[in-house]
């Protein structure tokens, strides 16, 4: 399975690669990208079967990327892991077609259950 990791933070991309292993989804394809700029060019050229992406980047934030990837046709499922987890920001994750948010600070266990129904060995 591809995934496509998206946050303009390094330190957080590595700990998101590093948490999706404690949860157990160890032996994916895993790629990062620093934005949702970015992140358009990584799915063209990548493929992802999962996008799980930060909200708040520069260049392209998290919703316009899903909504640039929906303008395009792709229906690669997209989650957010951002720390703008009030019910509003879910409300809004929801509208713009996201299929889940996980909440910063998250634990292998919060991947585990969100994630588990999407990742695929």
């Amino acid at each position: 399975m591809n995934i496509l990791i998206v946050d303009d933070s390094r330190a957080m991309r590595m700990i998101v690669k590093k948490t999706l292993r404690a949860a157990g989804f160890e032996g994916h394809n895993i790629e990062e990208a620093e934005d949702g700029k970015t992140g358009l060019e990584k799915v063209e050229e990548f493929g992802p079967d999962l996008i799980l992406s930060d909200w708040n980047m520069p260049n392209m934030n998290g919703p316009e990327f899903l909504e640039a990837l929906r303008e395009k046709g792709v229906k690669t499922t997209f989650g957010f892991v951002t720390t703008e987890a009030t019910s509003e920001m879910r409300a809004k994750a929801a509208e713009a077609g996201a299929e889940f948010l996980i909440a910063k600070p998250f634990t292998p266990q919060s991947f585990s259950e969100t994630l588990g129904k999407y990742i695929t060995d």
